[in-house]
């Protein structure tokens, strides 16, 4: 597997040597810790959450966690993938409360379909904090770094129909609709209900 840092150029920051920390008012990004385990798994533990999560090509994970175990093996999981430059897993945290409400991953996608050379995003928060506005707060920290960090034009995520605050907070941001189908690299199953945005 290529790996998302192995051809980045040398002026560009390269998020797997130093994880960016990005925040405003509200909320910060900051890499993922096994700390987070204990906050994350009420994230990953939301009925009414879990259903608007991104588990496109990653091998039969729903993301739904109810154990603390199981959370603690999926946050080993991601700070591996960090070290091996596969993705970077952000957890959200709310400044007002110091809790992770969520998650934020972003990597650099090397394949033969239409979503070649873009950036891959997914974003996974709490019930709670699924709406527009909070939504377009958390993205908008890490919308405009994303060109320069994981060295892409274009951008895409999961939107779902029936995530009605979501759809509209990513339009607010600039993301189109597509019919284009991302194609699993495991089972080369198409995926729809993307969106995209031309990264500046």
């Amino acid at each position: 597997m290529k790996k998302a840092g192995d051809t980045q150029g040398e002026k560009r920051r390269n998020p797997y040597e130093a994880c960016p920390v990005l925040e405003n008012e509200n909320f910060l990004l900051r890499l993922v810790t096994k700390e987070d385990a204990k906050d994350l798994l009420r994230v990953y533990s939301d009925e009414k959450a879990v259903p608007l999560f991104n588990s496109d090509n990653c091998n039969g994970d729903d993301f739904h966690y109810s154990t603390p175990e199981r959370m603690e093996q999926a946050v080993d999981f991601w700070l591996y993938s960090y070290r091996e430059r596969y993705f970077v897993r952000w957890a959200v945290v709310d400044k007002k409360s110091g809790e992770a409400v969520g998650t934020v991953e972003l990597f650099h996608r090397i394949s033969e379909d239409d979503f070649h050379d873009f950036a891959i995003l997914r974003l996974d928060v709490r019930s709670d904090y699924e709406k527009k506005s909070r939504i377009v707060e958390i993205l908008s920290l890490i919308l405009p770094e994303t060109a320069e960090l994981f060295d892409c034009k274009m951008a895409a995520t999961k939107a779902f129909p029936h995530g009605r605050e979501r759809l509209a907070a990513l339009s607010e941001l600039g993301f189109l609709p597509t019919e284009k189908k991302l194609i699993g690299g495991h089972d080369g199953h198409a995926y729809g209900d993307y969106m995209t945005i031309a990264l500046e």
